[in-house]
């Protein structure tokens, strides 16, 4: 069908008359798109059902990431590409009068992520199909996603992210499958041949029912899957009320994070994790029970990687299975899930450990409450006869403690591997966060530095930079990105890196005009790209990089001498709907914006952008342009990050603190090739332990600080009134949690090194090429590797042998 394009072309038209009843003149851009998704998702079809096939038959043993997000972005483009058929597509358009990037922005981003880690499950999920290796996804089919930001005012507006309003044509439909979810209720206990046994009685049940979406691996024949839980009414409960019933019930999967500052939100957050979980593991263990027809080997065929703490509930849903449906006894059934589950940490804040009050935990789920009463039981005790006497500690570690259930507690307990996601971010958790238990599980503990998919990031995002590596060393480094490193020997070259400079401009030019169509802005092409695109949290400090801007506003306007290349700061960001101060820090954003860009005496020099509702196809335009790359967050905060290694890839230059992966670019590179500035790790835990810093002091001692603290609240931005107080008291009154003041001077100075470097191209370029160079050690396919050879003990399976 996809041989040559006259043959594409002949199948296009045709299924877009049998699918739409018009002639391809009537037919929409739209209308084209969904008939190239259908004929694509038919297309693979038959390796699809041949990969699980293959699967279930070979006796494989196979794994399953369990996470709250999956930020797939857009899939035609990557599907295309993956399957080697694009250009074959785009020229059978192209003759037809269709742009292939006209049809692509057709298509919505899929709403089922917010940030990092939802961009890192679809990472892995395409590295996992793309290496040949048995693993499958599984999420939530959130109706409206996390939300649709615009911006009015300046402020961040939250509107329902509507990309399910259209048909997608990714998505199959597996009613067949559909799995009961239940919640409330009374737990009975009873006798049953001499053993004490539970059911689970006067619950309210909720039907999740499976959605497919295939993963395609580049340039083979394996498609795994994606499959995604939707809440559906079951059989309503007679004392509710039908439609208070069925709103409540649709409500479970319909916004990604709903606010849960109340009870009621909180019961919502954690229906949903539990909806995730028990719809998961009743899918793997009703797979693997018709396989095998016993569960006493499901942790031989089976690994499931749980996301982050939101799907720590698979440690006692596994356990539930295990001992009510399969009547297995309490030492086998944990033997079993302890040697199926691993568990993968995100943060370094505390606060971020998801921890569930007693109160509303135990209702909603009262089986599973009493399974994990009983793990904490028993694993209090193993710690009394560790540390004898020693209550505070084993207060400390307990899973239940204080009215609270602590989430990351039981999956440290409930997990064989409990992996951090960058080198330093693992020895935290080691030395500080996790300390106690590394103590007493020392052979849990191992990293796994995040990465990302060269396929999405570079491949996919900037083909022109692609064809210029594989016309100077060759596309081995597309199968093998390891090879990106033979680059390093043309760091030197000058036709290359004008080149190199050439694609960069190009992808410049093309922001710019993104930029001017959506923000109304033009801006220079030859000014410096100074990028800061990610979610918005005090500790990620878009806030330094704001003050920083109004330093050399103020500059600017009060200093003839000084001057600067022309600069243009790019942010894009969204903030939690209840994260009153990230708002704050987004409207300051861009009421910086409306002062800077229409002030006539700077506005040649300076430049401020927000782009508004950022997402993954938006970043695939922003990363190829960026020239710098603002990777700023408080050193030991970020556990990784991964917009650093999308902008390494695609040569732009880190300014950073040496925090998460910046560690590890830092020794790709050499740190003369990015510039670092601020405290390091262990300077800010010693201030977190010890005390000793006070803002005030570098308030009163730097009057470039001075200044920009006072503009937040004496007039200087129209019409702001008291907008910034709550920034200013952040940063005065209570003492700058994440240390902006105190890094700011640093900041300055990094910032100053990269205006002078700027001016010295050849240098820059080079800069950029060895950057380029070295990023092949992120790509996710060597995650995954690491993750499969040490983790998961799954190996590759063959291709498809088609007869």
């Amino acid at each position: 069908m996809f041989s040559s394009k006259e043959s594409f072309q002949k199948a296009f038209l045709k299924k877009l008359e049998m699918t739409y009843g018009k002639s391809f003149s009537e037919s929409t851009v739209r209308d084209q798109y969904h008939t190239l998704g259908n004929m694509v998702r038919e297309y693979i079809s038959s390796n699809w059902i041949a990969t699980n096939e293959r699967n279930r038959n070979s006796n494989t043993k196979q794994v399953y990431y369990l996470s709250i997000e999956f930020l797939l972005g857009r899939l035609l483009g990557q599907n295309l590409l993956n399957l080697g058929i694009r250009d074959v597509v785009e020229q059978g358009l192209g003759e037809l009068g269709i742009s292939i990037e006209d049809m692509e922005e057709v298509e919505a981003d899929a709403g089922l992520g917010n940030g990092g880690l939802g961009r890192l499950a679809a990472c892995f999920l395409d590295s996992l199909a793309s290496t040949n290796l048995p693993g499958h996804g599984f999420g939530i089919r959130y109706k409206h996603g996390l939300f649709e930001q615009k911006i009015v005012d300046g402020f961040q507006v939250e509107l329902p992210e509507q990309w399910l309003r259209h048909e997608n044509s990714w998505e199959v439909r597996k009613s067949d499958q559909a799995v009961e979810v239940g919640f409330w209720g009374e737990i009975e206990s009873y006798c049953e041949r001499g053993r004490l046994q539970f059911r689970h009685i006067d619950g309210e049940t909720i039907t999740a029912v499976p959605y497919d979406i295939p993963i395609i691996g580049f340039s083979n024949e394996t498609v795994n899957t994606l499959r995604l839980w939707n809440a559906e009414p079951s059989s309503f409960p007679i004392y509710k009320d039908v439609m208070e019933y069925k709103r409540e019930t649709e409500a479970v999967s319909e916004f990604l994070y709903p606010d849960d500052t109340h009870d009621d939100g909180k019961i919502l957050r954690l229906k949903q994790q539990y909806f995730l979980v028990s719809a998961s593991l009743q899918n793997i263990v009703n797979s693997h029970r018709k396989t095998y027809g016993t569960l006493l080997n499901f942790h031989e065929k089976v690994a499931i990687q749980i996301n982050d703490t939101h799907p720590v509930l698979a440690i006692p849903e596994l356990m539930r299975i295990l001992l009510d449906e399969e009547k297995i006894g309490w030492d086998e059934a944990w033997s079993i899930t302890t040697q199926t589950i691993s568990y993968t940490n995100h943060t370094t804040l505390s606060e971020a450990l998801e921890k569930w009050p007693v109160h509303i935990f135990k209702p909603l789920l009262p089986r599973i409450f009493m399974i994990i009463e009983e793990v904490n039981e028993r694993y209090c005790k193993e710690l009394w006869e560790r540390y004898p006497g020693d209550w505070t500690k084993i207060e400390h570690m307990a899973i239940i403690a204080h009215g609270l259930v602590k989430m990351a507690h039981l999956a440290i307990v409930g997990s064989y591997q409990v992996n951090g996601v960058a080198k330093i971010h693992t020895e935290i958790l080691k030395e500080r966060e996790m300390k106690d238990f590394y103590e007493v599980y020392p052979e849990k503990f191992s990293n796994k530095t995040n990465g990302i998919t060269h396929r999405r990031w570079l491949l996919k995002a900037n083909s022109q930079l692609s064809s210029l590596i594989s016309e100077t060393i060759g596309d081995e480094w597309v199968q093998h990105p390891q090879l990106l490193s033979r680059l390093n020997e043309y760091a030197y070259d000058n036709s290359f890196k004008e080149r190199l400079e050439y694609v960069k401009k190009e992808k410049k030019l093309a922001l710019a005009q993104i930029i001017k169509e959506k923000n109304g802005i033009v801006i220079d092409e030859h000014s410096i790209f100074d990028v800061h695109v990610k979610r918005l949290h005090a500790y990620k400090r878009q806030l330094l990089n704001v003050l920083h801007i109004m330093y050399l506003y103020n500059r600017l306007k009060e200093d003839s001498n000084f001057s600067i290349h022309p600069r243009t700061f790019i942010f894009g960001a969204k903030a939690s709907p209840g994260y009153y101060y990230a708002k704050k820090v987004i409207k300051l954003i861009n009421s910086l914006a409306d002062k800077v860009n229409n002030d006539p005496q700077t506005s040649h020099l300076l430049k401020v952008i927000f782009l508004e509702n950022y997402r993954v196809s938006l970043a695939e335009k922003v990363f190829p342009a960026a020239d710098v790359s603002e990777q700023i967050s408080t050193a030991s905060k970020e556990a990784s990050g991964t917009g650093n290694m999308k902008f390494m890839m695609n040569g732009a230059l880190t300014v950073g603190t040496l925090d998460g992966a910046n560690v590890e670019i830092c020794e790709e590179i050499g740190e003369h090739n990015m510039f670092l500035f601020g405290l390091k790790a262990e300077e800010v835990l010693h201030y977190n332990r010890n005390g000793g810093y006070r803002s005030y002091d570098y308030y009163h001692h730097d009057k470039r600080i001075k200044q920009v603290m006072e503009q937040l609240i004496n007039g200087f931005f129209p019409h702001s009134y008291d907008s910034f107080e709550p920034i200013y008291d952040s940063l005065l009154m209570q003492n700058d949690e994440y240390y902006v003041l105190r890094d700011f001077a640093s900041y300055v100075m990094a910032h100053e090194q990269i205006n002078e470097a700027y001016q010295n191209k050849p240098k820059w370029f080079e800069m950029s090429t060895i950057n380029i160079a070295q990023s092949g050690y992120f790509s996710s396919d060597r995650t995954i590797k690491e993750y499969a050879d040490h983790i998961w003990n799954i190996k590759p399976t063959n291709r498809v042998q088609h007869s």
